[in-house]
């Protein structure tokens, strides 16, 4: 089987619209040069992949499966407050990104690995649950609800401490993870997270009482990313406008 090379680009602190322009230019790319040699078997046919690595400046975005009633501020508030807002096709419901979050946007074209969107979920919760363990961190899924948790199966002691959420066209994958490394916890009071009652968000900082070395968090993930899917990883500057 052939290794599959994933070029990754760390954006550093950007705000959230251009980035999102950005995966859907990827996406758009890849599945033209993928419907340009439609008569390859899958396997064979020319592709590329890549991950975006990005903090954002704040923002709240709605998946489209997700309700404005788990938003419990108005935009005239989100603008006074300087929070970005955006309505998205991704999957999920509403959630926030911000400084001290790691985000990661892969745009993998499915068909060089496996053609199941549940299987590709659960790998990237693999990458994040391999990641926080190297801090002393135990991650979890939690049934029926898509992301990372600490403490899932203890009632009224569940906290997410990543977020998810991905769209697909033609196999190609967008969008992706939140992971909350020393995140300002307090911009999630302003919505119900994913539309989840009653269950907490946390952060690595608010679980480890120290604010933690983001940089090391993202070298430590992109290894376990590379780990979990089973491929090459390169380093690439300058493609983001």
């Amino acid at each position: 089987m052939v290794i599959q090379k994933i070029q990754f680009e760390v954006l550093g602190l950007q705000s959230y619209k251009p980035v999102w322009e950005y995966q859907e230019r990827l996406l758009k790319e890849t599945v033209t040069l993928k419907s340009a040699n439609y008569e390859m078997p899958a396997k064979e046919r020319p592709t590329f992949h890549r991950l975006l690595i990005v903090q954002h400046y704040p923002v709240y975005t709605l998946g489209k499966s997700g309700h404005v009633t788990n938003i419990l501020i108005d935009e005239t508030e989100m603008a006074a407050r300087n929070i970005d807002y955006f309505k998205i096709n991704r999957g999920g419901d509403i959630t926030f990104h911000g400084p001290g979050q790691l985000v990661g946007y892969p745009i993998l074209d499915l068909e060089k690995f496996y053609t199941d969107i549940g299987r590709y979920l659960r790998s990237l919760e693999e990458v994040i649950i391999r990641t926080i363990a190297h801090f002393g961190l135990t991650g979890g899924r939690s049934t029926g609800e898509t992301g990372v948790w600490l403490d899932a199966d203890i009632p009224g002691r569940e906290r997410k401490i990543c977020a998810m959420g991905v769209r697909c066209s033609r196999w190609v994958t967008m969008h992706g993870w939140a992971l909350n490394i020393n995140t300002d916890l307090a911009f999630f009071s302003h919505i119900i997270p994913c539309g989840i009652q009653n269950k907490e968000v946390t952060s690595m900082e608010k679980e480890l009482g120290v604010p933690v070395d983001f940089n090391l968090v993202q070298q430590i993930l992109l290894q376990e990313f590379a780990a979990v899917f089973g491929v090459e990883m390169e380093p690439v500057n300058g493609f983001f406008p």
